[in-house]
């Protein structure tokens, strides 16, 4: 009996590993991965994470000198192409955009946006093609855009008087930062949601701008369950998980005030057949909505999901002269 498994347990253990050569050499999955583009080495688990450092962007610099234009990366489990020529560049976002178009599930976004149902975040599909066909048919056509023509005007005048109020003074020292951020955040919610949410000219603007900031925070945070899925304990234990819940809340309870906001002052303005206020995206959107226009359902959620993307917008400006602070 021991002469047998002296013999057979050598003979099974070769077998599997000619087994597993042969899946190694001959699998498609094999021949897929040995056309990718080179990468750097990894480790196991976190892959090319640590390569990253503190500052991404000079660190894939250095490795696309070392690697060429197109190199892969393993962030965690998530794989990543960067791409650092114009003509690869081209290929991908022109010539080859259909097969590129998708995009990965970010889990912060993904709760703060109702699932990522607006167009920066939302996966390619059905859902994405038919809000970007309402974005582009009716609020964002050139003849919108020129409605609000007035709006940037007038806020661009009252810009231009607050620099001039605040270089009256030979002492005093201007915040264009503050500024521009400020205008251009008022602009965005005139033309969005109807009013300013700014220097506490409605009410909740206060809680509207700490809101914006926190997201602000929550869109630069490093979120390891994103690449590493087992460690998204970890978000419950630094108080991750609890912060993007809370804003998330806030920021629903907040964009739903508007939208019922809306939809009252529009039955009023029925009752009254008055009509002469100006429509804002959240108007047309209900239009849209009330009138079945898409060729969709469009609830409410996706409602503010369309919201998000202009007021994003915003937010863009708060993180770009974040920069500058």
């Amino acid at each position: 009996m021991s002469t047998f498994s002296n013999f057979v347990v050598p003979l099974v253990s070769l077998s599997l590993f000619t087994i597993f050569l042969f899946k190694w050499f001959f699998n498609p999955a094999s021949t897929v991965w040995k056309r990718l583009p080179p990468s750097p080495p990894k480790l196991p688990v976190i892959g090319n994470l640590h390569q990253l450092g503190l500052y991404p962007h000079i660190a894939l610099q250095a490795l696309s000198k070392r690697y060429g234009p197109l190199m892969m990366l393993r962030l965690g489990r998530v794989p990543a192409v960067v791409v650092s020529s114009a003509d690869a560049a081209r290929e991908i976002m022109k010539t080859q955009d259909l097969i590129f178009s998708n995009r990965p599930k970010v889990s912060i976004p993904d709760k703060i946006v109702y699932g990522s149902k607006d167009i920066a975040f939302a996966p390619y599909g059905e859902h994405w093609r038919q809000v970007r066909s309402i974005c582009v048919l009716h609020l964002l056509s050139n003849k919108r855009v020129q409605s609000f023509r007035y709006i940037r005007e007038e806020e661009t005048d009252l810009l231009i008087d607050k620099i001039r109020q605040s270089s009256s003074s030979s002492m005093s020292v201007t915040n264009m930062s503050d500024l521009l951020v400020s205008v251009t955040n008022d602009t965005i919610c005139r033309v969005a949601l109807g009013r300013k949410y700014s220097d506490g000219e409605a009410e909740g603007s206060t809680k509207f701008e700490l809101m914006l900031k926190e997201i602000m925070e929550l869109a630069g945070t490093f979120n390891a369950g994103d690449f590493i899925p087992w460690l998204k304990w970890m978000n419950k234990v630094n108080g991750l998980d609890a912060r993007v819940d809370k804003v998330a809340k806030a920021f629903d309870e907040f964009l739903s005030g508007v939208v019922e906001d809306h939809r009252n002052r529009k039955q009023g303005e029925t009752d009254r057949d008055d009509s002469s206020n100006e429509a804002d995206l959240v108007d047309l959107l209900l239009e849209i909505q009330r009138e079945n226009k898409s060729s969709f359902d469009l609830d409410d959620e996706s409602i503010k999901g369309v919201i998000f993307v202009r007021i994003s917008q915003s937010l863009s400006f708060y993180i770009f002269y974040a920069c500058f602070d």
